[in-house]
């Protein structure tokens, strides 16, 4: 990721004193958080990722005035506990609030700051990522998912993703084909025990998406998964359980929003991220469970194969996924609204007449929201607490 700084002092005696002080405490905190730092001009200040106005000490609120129809948005005014620097910034700062500008005064202790340019940098790293990507809805959504199709227009125009359309006929003209790559995931699904047959199917399947996938040059995925059930008589989990352990985000039922949640969580975290139904709330205990036959491939300790749980056919996935820390995420298909919380993973369930990989959580935010709020049906699940860097990019989106 490239930062830009654009540094700026007032041009009197003091400055050359703050200069000592500056640049060096720039070096410092480029050793804190592993970034380099470039001090550019207004010119070239929007050419980087991330980009702070560094207020180097008193008297430039105007030199800042003067330039900020110029400058990045939001104003990240870096500042030291030097030279009256601090003071410039709240005065800069109060101006940006009266005319709402987005703005935060970076400043306290060299790990505090180096903290929050790390967090800061995660979150326009995968708004970078997430700015021009390309997805795709092979068939429409799935019919039971009536608030779960996004407005191609609206998605690109307001969050820069594109959203194409590639027909079932394209597909199933692909799964004929009866061919894929090997890899490691592929051969880790083929050295469980399960019927070789249908494994091959269901390869066949992966093999299928992974061609339109690189055709289209996608950076996610989703499909009309259920109908493959009539049609090739096998399932689509084992080809988004190796997309998604690929860094290729592939959600089920067509459900666009679910891969755009996908995608903003996984570009924050790093993380392979499970998407599940919320099969049954404990008001009571504030706890959930949530249930579906294929997760990232890379995500569970170990993995069982079994049949999909709705037909009884093909290839689905019990995973086991190593109880602790989780984050709960969803937001809708234009990213207007968001649900995020913590939740412990308290153990794995393995009960008949829910969808194969099955986990009960207790969450930190009240599990009523899943009754009176809900953002569709499919949430997202990854390991570890992540809340803080969630709210953190929608603050800023």
């Amino acid at each position: 990721m490239k930062i830009g700084v654009f540094y700026v002092v007032s041009q009197t005696a003091a400055a050359t004193i703050a200069n000592q002080g500056n640049f060096p405490w720039l070096d410092k905190l480029s050793e804190l958080t592993g970034y380099e730092f470039e001090v550019t001009d207004i010119d070239h200040i929007n050419d980087y990722d991330l980009a702070f106005d560094f207020i180097g000490g008193g008297g430039t609120e105007g030199i800042i005035l003067q330039h900020l129809d110029r400058l990045p948005k939001p104003c990240f005014l870096l500042t030291t506990g030097a030279n009256n620097s601090l003071a410039a910034s709240m005065e800069i700062l109060s101006y940006l609030r009266q005319h709402d500008i987005p703005g935060e005064i970076i400043h306290g202790s060299d790990d505090f700051v180096a903290k929050r340019i790390n967090e800061l940098a995660a979150v326009f790293a995968a708004k970078k990522k997430l700015n021009g990507s390309r997805i795709a809805r092979v068939g429409k959504p799935s019919d039971w998912l009536i608030s779960s199709d996004v407005d191609a227009e609206e998605s690109e125009e307001l969050n820069s993703i594109k959203i194409l359309d590639v027909s079932m006929e394209e597909f199933m003209e692909e799964i004929a084909k009866k061919t894929y790559v090997p890899n490691r995931f592929t051969d880790m699904i083929k050295a469980r025990p399960f019927d070789e047959k249908e494994i091959e199917e269901a390869l066949y399947i992966y093999g299928a998406l992974r061609r339109i996938v690189d055709k289209y040059e996608l950076n996610g995925v989703t499909v009309r998964c259920f109908d493959l059930l009539d049609t090739v008589h096998s399932t689509g989990c084992a080809a988004l359980a190796i997309l998604n352990a690929e860094g290729i985000y592939a959600s089920c039922e067509g459900d666009v929003p679910a891969l755009i949640s996908m995608m903003v969580l996984g570009n924050l975290t790093g993380e392979p991220v499970f998407m599940a139904n919320p099969s049954r709330i404990d008001t009571d205990n504030n706890e959930i469970v949530f249930a579906h036959c294929t997760l990232p491939i890379n995500m569970p300790e170990d993995f069982t194969i079994m049949t999909h749980f709705e037909s009884q056919i093909g290839v689905a996935f019990r995973g086991r996924i190593p109880e602790g820390p989780v984050t709960i995420f969803k937001c809708d298909g234009l990213m207007n609204e968001y649900f995020v919380s913590r939740g412990d993973l308290l153990k794995n369930l393995t009960e008949f007449n829910l969808c194969r990989t099955q986990i009960q959580l207790k969450l930190y935010e009240p599990v009523s929201y899943f009754l009176t709020e809900s953002i569709g049906n499919h949430h997202l699940i990854i390991k570890g607490d992540h809340t803080e860097i969630v709210n953190e990019f929608f603050k800023w989106l």
